[in-house]
């Protein structure tokens, strides 16, 4: 998790063979309205955001995590899904599972993994705002694999095999090298790709599962600050054997900063701009809202939590440029701006 929210203390039980394990947990709920939404999304949605449950085990040679429930993944610039649907078509009612080998500081993770790449998570309680971003939207989330993990002194080394965008296809290599100059600054390059050819398709596993992305994200958390500028690009190169007539690219930045104020009151933004290469006329494949195309979205998030409470809002606007008609917003997907008011609420027990 990053700023503001933060998780109630773990309670802990003695589960016999299994040790001692740790439990906390989480139930929220979220409304939305939009304007230029996406046929066939609807103007306002109500849903619950989380209803979820993480037991863990983090002690001894061997460890584990087990995340269960029902989620929703609230995404800026494209159509709303909801948690009924988010759970079918994406990671199921156990999105997170594994099994954790260390020794010293070393250690080996198998099972359903969050990734490796990019600056947000997946949840909405882990980030700073409650919508993921437009670099987010180019990136997996969790995949079936393995990581392994070392640290040596300030430099952090993670590297894994799996399924990229939770395909089942065993092809993508991802890692991570972290280096901490100090308790508040750290420098991270993350990289991955698939070194295979991956044809299937769903609404968890895009087209973006035959990329290969990397990341550069500098990390400032001090006090009551938090600040994250990261870049990111990433490259679908043409293959016709996967159905990618033609290649294309997107090259992108952004800014998470927090701020917490007294009493439990904070304020999130975030800037990003993305940019995609490629034509309609040269069949290149669509990354954004048409080939070529390019997006600028804000968002301002203002968060109160006192104890297990919270409540917090999105604003943001998505601005896209070079669009092509039927892939931008609006019930014809010709608009080229969406602007979003989201509110969640719940309790971190």
């Amino acid at each position: 998790m990053t700023a503001p929210l933060q998780t109630a203390a773990p309670h802990t039980f003695d589960a016999g063979p299994f040790g001692q394990l740790e439990v906390t947990g989480i139930l929220s709920g979220m409304g939305m309205v939009q304007n230029n939404r996406i046929s066939p999304d609807a103007a306002s949605h109500w849903d619950v955001s989380n209803a979820q449950v993480f037991l863990q085990k983090t002690t001894g040679w061997w460890q584990f995590y087990l995340q269960a429930g029902a989620y929703n993944i609230p995404d800026l610039g494209v159509p709303f899904v909801s948690t009924d649907n988010t759970l079918s078509d994406f990671y199921g009612p156990l999105p997170v599972a594994y099994l954790k080998l260390a020794k010293g500081n070393f250690s080996a993770q198998m099972g359903k993994l969050p990734t490796l790449i990019g600056a947000e998570y997946t949840f909405s309680f882990e980030n700073l705002n409650i919508e993921r971003g437009l670099l987010w939207n180019q990136e997996n989330a969790v995949n079936h694999g393995v990581q392994l993990n070392e640290s040596l002194k300030k430099l952090s080394v993670s590297a894994s095999w799996n399924d990229g965008f939770y395909s089942n296809r065993y092809t993508w290599i991802t890692g991570s090298l972290a280096y901490a100059f100090n308790s508040a600054n750290t420098l991270s390059f993350v990289a991955g790709g698939n070194a295979g050819r991956t044809r299937f398709t769903s609404a968890a596993v895009p087209v973006q599962n035959n990329s290969s992305i990397y990341n550069l994200i500098y990390t400032y958390s001090h006090g009551n600050w938090y600040i994250q500028p990261y870049w990111q690009f990433a490259n679908v190169p043409t293959n016709p054997s996967a159905g990618i007539a033609k290649g294309a690219t997107t090259d992108g930045a952004a800014l998470l900063a927090n701020y917490n104020f007294k009493h439990g009151f904070s304020l999130a933004i975030r800037p990003e701009y993305i940019s995609s290469t490629g034509s309609a006329a040269s069949s290149s494949v669509n990354l954004l809202y048409g080939p070529g195309s390019s997006a600028f979205s804000f968002t301002v998030t203002p968060a109160y939590q006192c104890k297990a409470f919270f409540i917090r809002a999105d604003g943001s606007v998505v601005d896209a440029r070079n669009v092509t008609t039927g892939d931008a917003f609006g019930a014809l997907g010709q608009n080229t701006a969406q602007a979003r008011g989201v509110i969640e609420a719940g309790f971190m027990f």
